[in-house]
Order: C-alpha cells, then sequence, then structure tokens
C-alpha cells in the first residue's frame, strides 16, 4: 500500500525538523504509540497498538533512519511482527519539509506498507481508510504541540535508552536529548520519530496463492456456502445478513489450499465486512 500525505503546519521548518526528531514528541503524536527505545541516533525499537475493525495488534518495530539531509528530509524503514493475530508489516517512509511564506512549513510525507497475515486479508480501501484517520489524529496532535499544548495521553508513552533503567530494575522513562524515529506518519501499523506511518500502500494479502497457481476459494456464513457469482449478484449482503441470525455476527470462513481463517464479523459493520469479502474472493491480478 502506498500512500502520500501533506500537512501544513504554523511554525518555521527548523522547529519541525526538531521536533521530528525528537521521540518524545512524537510518541507523544503518533496514534496508538505505546513507548519508543532509543537504540542509537538512528535506530529505534517502538511498540505501537492498531486496531482495524474486530482485530487489535500490538507491533513491535524495528525502525532506523537510512538518510537525512537537514533540515528538510528522511527516509526511514523497519518492520514488526504481533504472533498473537499472526500478522507482519515493512515499511518505508520519506518525509519532505519545505518552507512556506510567513513562517509556516509544508511537510509531505510517502509510505509504503506491506502487511502480512491476518491483517493483510482487509481489502485495500479499509486499509487506507484506517491510515486517513491515523493520519488526522497524528496532524491534530502535532499543531497541538507546536502550539505549546499537551496531547492527552502522551504521559503513558514510555521513553528508554538502551542500558537506562527506573530503580528496581525495570525500564523507565529518560530524557533523550536527540533521536528519534519510530513509525512514520501516514499508516496501520500507520514510522518515524517520525513513526510508524498513520496514514499507512498495496499490502499483500497473506493467503494470496502462489503465481501461476489456481487456488480454491471457499467461504461460508453461519454454514451456508458464498461462492464468487454470489458476491456479484447485487443481493447476496442481504441474505449473508438475514443469515446471521441473533448472534449479530457474521461467520465467515475462507480456506486457500492448506490456509483456512474463521472470521465472526459483527453485523453493525456489515459494510466493512462486505470490502473485505470482496477483496478475499477476488482473483489474484494477472503477473
Amino acid at each position: 500500500m502506498e500512500i502520500e500525505k501533506i500537512l501544513t503546519v504554523a511554525a518555521p521548518v527548523a522547529k519541525v525538523w526538531d521536533m521530528l526528531l525528537d521521540p518524545t514528541v512524537m510518541g507523544s503524536c503518533v496514534p496508538g504509540m505505546k513507548s519508543i527505545e532509543v537504540v542509537s541516533d538512528v535506530e529505534y525499537n517502538a511498540v505501537i497498538h492498531v486496531k482495524i475493525s474486530f482485530i487489535s495488534a500490538k507491533f513491535r518495530l524495528k525502525t532506523r533512519i537510512v538518510e537525512q539531509r537537514a533540515p528538510e528530509y528522511l527516509r526511514v524503514e523497519g518492520s514488526g511482527e504481533d504472533a498473537s493475530v499472526a500478522s507482519s508489516l515493512k515499511q518505508q517512509s520519506e518525509i519532505f519539509l519545505a518552507e512556506l511564506p510567513g513562517g509556516q512549513t509544508e511537510l509531505r510525507t510517502k509510505v509504503t506498507v506491506d502487511v502480512l497475515g491476518r491483517l493483510g486479508t482487509f481489502g485495500l480501501g479499509i486499509m487506507k481508510t484506517k491510515a486517513d484517520r491515523m493520519w488526522e489524529e497524528f496532524s491534530q496532535n502535532l499543531a497541538t504541540r507546536l502550539n505549546g499544548g499537551e496531547v492527552p495521553g502522551a504521559a503513558a508513552v514510555i521513553i528508554t535508552r538502551v542500558g537506562e533503567a527506573s530503580a528496581g530494575g525495570q525500564p523507565g522513562p529518560a530524557a533523550v536529548a536527540r533521536p528519534a524515529v519510530a513509525v512514520s506518519p501516514a499508516g496501520p501499523a500507520s514510522s518515524a520519530a517520525v513513526p510508524a506511518s498513520p496514514a499507512a500502500a498495496a499490502p499483500q494479502p497473506a493467503c494470496a496463492p502462489a503465481a501461476g497457481t489456481a487456488s480454491p476459494r471457499r467461504a461460508s456464513v453461519n454454514g451456508v456456502d458464498a461462492t464468487p457469482a454470489s458476491v456479484s449478484d447485487g443481493g447476496w449482503w442481504s441474505r449473508l445478513v438475514r443469515r446471521a441470525g441473533p448472534a449479530r455476527n457474521i461467520h465467515v470462513e475462507l480456506r486457500r489450499g492448506d490456509i483456512s481463517m474463521v472470521v465472526d464479523w459483527p453485523v453493525e459493520d456489515s459494510a466493512g465486512c462486505a470490502a473485505w469479502l470482496r477483496d478475499a474472493l477476488s482473483p489474484p491480478p494477472a503477473r
């Protein structure tokens, strides 16, 4: 999945640059950030919580600044996983700063994210919607910090440096002079002291079959088979919901080769389930 976002902030370039390289600032601005561990001036470990529909994931991300030209350009690469939901991601973020008239700065970010595993089965539309929401929240939080305000929940984010610990031997908050990138602000899981990107590009579904291999596709709702044809005939979704029963869940089972997935999707989010099923049942693109 590829995402590009632009934000204009009422602050000079130098100030925005310093904030992007300050983990205490980015830790409070990136939605879902739980902790940042400073390994070196260019290496960071972060924990970020991401919720997409009914799945909650807590990714442990390893991030590295691979290129920087102060105060106008940063390139960050990172990867992470959450074994509890069998999902992983790999991302690359580029951040461009440009000076604007009136002491303002344009912040542009380009993020490429590959999401694999359980989260990777969600459709591109759902992933981009989540990324857009994360970007909006990041933008609001950054503006709050630039104006000298405090972001709610910022105090709960733990910032540490490798080798530092609080009394009792447990990792504790640490004052870090100038580091930063954890995960960038454009995506789910979404990286940078510009952290993983809130606005996170084309994820490769975990269930995608190998090139040239025909894979059987089967979905069932409460035990009733749904075929690719039923997905496109216009009336399939209302029948799915009627069969959901008093539990108010849509039960879906997907099987592709040796891979099987069972999902109970809340009826209240039926539109999201419909989008996900359309993507999951569509044939892989020709290569």
